[in-house]
């Protein structure tokens, strides 16, 4: 029988303890650190932060020989590692898989370390990455804190929930950020070890969430739940497992379709689902063609945002790079990848993210499908559910409400394109953004940039374009009628609001 690391709830309260104890927190590291060398971790530049340890008060040496061994990958004394964990013991860290002996000391197996999760610093348990042992992760590799769980706890929403499922847990994490607004969570996983390590950082922490061993919603049959979140292991390929945290063993996206296809069947009305989700693109003037059919036949809501298109050889040089194999073995295996996406005919892969709602009452889906690549315009969770927010308002708005309406106008910036002429600088084109907007940007005219301009939430929108209409000489119903597809876009991209 295989056994996993930390099965012991008392060695995981005693480490818990004795890491607290040393200030093995986000605000301990950071000021041991500083903020250059630690800013320089987070960038994936270890040595700043090596240094700084050395120089470590000696009052402050069992933190620096925690930072060392759990977050540089260092091998440690013995007896340093004994100091920084005295309730533990090395024994008890050998014997839990916790550390191991290397080079006439000891190192770590784990990668523990701390997260600011929402309200509170948490513990995230996970394995070491490939950067910091040598040779390639195993099949069963548990992948710690990344920019795609970072990405997707980002973008989840926080309101309240009464019952959540967290599909794909892994180590951990989306479980951990739902813990600060959902009164239960069920976390699953195809993985044991993830399992068990979730269920390390859940005691860690004081936190209960039933854990559960399956594929996709296999260990939730009939079960519904408020709020799904999944970072699933989307990575298309050939169907080959070669590591559980990408490879879901179905050949192309077939992971991503199932979960779509599926996820309707598990939410209550009104419920929420955010996902990651990687899918094939066999025509780049239609790289919407496979998600939008998967997304209209789960009969959800459905708001997906295609972060980033891919290219084969980008795609594969993405994921052969991070398991730690050898560049013989890693070119090997790059190749066969590529011979299957031309097999296939697949010329991108599109990452991105996907919200979704089961609507309450009988009605068509409310599908969304954009490409929104802009740094700074990323997912939150704010901006999702205030999306859901717009297009419920502009679903029971008719036009004839909306001209009766007051409407103020969010801050933007008008950004304008001039090209040199004769004359000096014509203007070619203007828009609008808000900042921060996930796609929050409108195209503007004369007409529409002082529309824009007058609503201040001071009289109706029906007034403001009555005036308009006289200054340019055209009639108020015709202009109300031009106008009216543009301030539906406004305010589904947040620029517009109602102030009444």
């Amino acid at each position: 029988m295989i056994r996993y690391p930390l099965d012991a709830p008392d060695i995981v309260d005693a480490l818990g303890a004795d890491l607290r104890a040393a200030g093995y927190t986000s605000d301990g590291i950071a000021d041991l650190l500083g903020e250059e060398a630690g800013q320089a971790l987070v960038s994936g530049v270890w040595w700043p932060a090596l240094r700084q340890t050395r120089r470590a008060a000696p009052d402050r040496a069992p933190l620096a020989t925690l930072i060392r061994l759990f977050l540089l990958g260092s091998t440690e004394p013995a007896d340093d590692v004994a100091a920084a964990l005295p309730g533990v013991g090395l024994v008890a860290l050998v014997d839990q898989q916790v550390i191991e002996p290397a080079d006439g000391g000891v190192r770590a197996v784990l990668d523990i370390r701390p997260h600011g999760s929402d309200d509170a610093d948490r513990l995230v348990v996970a394995d070491q990455d490939a950067s910091m042992r040598p040779g390639a992760v195993a099949h069963d590799h548990v992948l710690g804190i990344g920019g795609a769980s970072m990405s997707l706890a980002q973008a989840v929403i926080r309101t309240p929930f009464a019952r959540a499922l967290d599909l794909g847990t892994g180590c951990g994490v989306q479980a951990l950020h739902m813990s600060s607004h959902c009164e239960t969570i069920v976390a699953t996983d195809t993985n044991a070890r993830a399992l068990a390590l979730a269920a390390a950082t859940a005691r860690l922490n004081g936190l209960d969430w039933d854990l559960r061993e399956g594929s996709l919603f296999e260990p939730v049959a009939g079960e519904r739940f408020d709020l799904i979140v999944s970072n699933p292991p989307f990575v298309v390929g050939s169907g080959a497992q070669d590591y559980i945290y990408r490879d879901s063993g179905m050949a192309g996206d077939g992971i991503s379709r199932s979960l779509i296809e599926r996820i309707g069947e598990h939410l209550n009305p009104g419920g929420i689902a955010q996902i990651l989700a990687n899918w094939e693109v066999r025509d780049l003037d239609a790289w919407d063609d496979r998600v939008r059919e998967w997304v209209q036949a789960s009969g959800l809501d459905a708001w997906v945002v295609q972060r980033e298109l891919a290219d084969p050889i980008s795609y594969v040089s993405l994921w052969v790079s991070d398991a730690g194999e050898s560049v013989v073995d890693a070119a090997e295996r790059g190749a066969r990848w590529l011979d299957w996406f031309e097999s296939e005919g697949i010329v991108a892969v599109g990452m991105g993210s996907i919200t979704f709602r089961r609507p309450v009452e009988d009605r068509p889906a409310d599908v969304v499908i954009e490409e929104i690549t802009a740094a700074g315009q990323e997912v939150t969770g704010f901006e999702a559910q205030a999306f859901w927010a717009r297009r419920d308002f502009l679903r029971e708005n008719s036009d004839a409400d909306l001209l009766a309406s007051r409407l103020s106008t969010s801050p933007v910036f008008l950004e304008t394109q001039a090209l040199p002429g004769d004359d000096g600088w014509q203007q070619v084109s203007a828009s609008v953004t808000r900042p921060g907007g996930p796609g929050a940007v409108l195209p503007v005219d004369e007409v529409l940039t002082s529309l824009l301009a007058g609503c201040r939430g001071q009289v109706p929108l029906a007034a403001l374009i009555s005036l308009l209409a006289d200054f340019h000489g055209v009639d108020a119903d015709a202009l109300a009628a031009a106008a009216m597809p543009a301030i539906r876009e406004a305010i589904g991209r947040g620029i517009l609001y109602r102030a009444d």
